[in-house]
């Protein structure tokens, strides 16, 4: 599966776990040859959602006060997308999430898979938005995992029309 720096989501099938790992191989080689800072995370070490958080900060370098929740890690992500992250490395092409192994953590904590998904196709659509690249490739070796759809934006009121009273409603 992939969500690039549109939050665009495409998943890829193959015939062999083998396949799947060596395509991503391929492809993350591809990225870092062109300037991408990929970042490794392997969600079959994920036994609970605390554990993601942690893998995930510590990857990211995320602050201290990071708050080991869905929302502080949606604040701390939109950060990495508007400002490039909380490291000193230099501007390259941009991030690259990859993700293996997601099954395994959507099979212990299906609603935090999802959401995580949802939030990080958001950021990569914003970070796009400001010129800035944010990419996740995620492997599962089950080739029946599904996943609702993500990167969803609500559609709101303009600020003007905001109020119900001003809409007449």
């Amino acid at each position: 599966m992939l969500i690039d720096q549109q939050g665009t989501v495409g998943v890829h099938g193959s015939t062999s776990v083998e396949e799947l790992f060596r395509l991503l191989t391929q492809a993350t080689e591809r990225l870092e040859s062109r300037g991408f800072r990929v970042i490794r995370l392997d969600a079959g070490q994920w036994n609970t959602e605390r554990d993601m958080h942690r893998a995930m900060a510590a990857a990211l370098d995320f602050p201290d006060y990071y708050g080991h929740n869905l929302d502080a890690f949606n604040d701390c992500l939109g950060d990495v997308a508007c400002y490039g992250g909380y490291d000193d490395a230099p501007e390259g092409a941009g991030l690259v999430l990859v993700v293996s192994r997601y099954d395994r953590f959507a099979t212990t904590c299906p609603r935090a898979a999802q959401v995580v998904l949802d939030i990080i196709a958001v950021r990569a659509r914003q970070a796009a938005e400001l010129r800035r690249r944010l990419i996740c490739l995620v492997q599962s070796s089950d080739p029946r995992i599904r996943f609702g759809s993500v990167g969803a934006l609500p559609v709101l009121w303009n600020n003007g029309e905001r109020p119900d009273a001003g809409r007449g409603a």
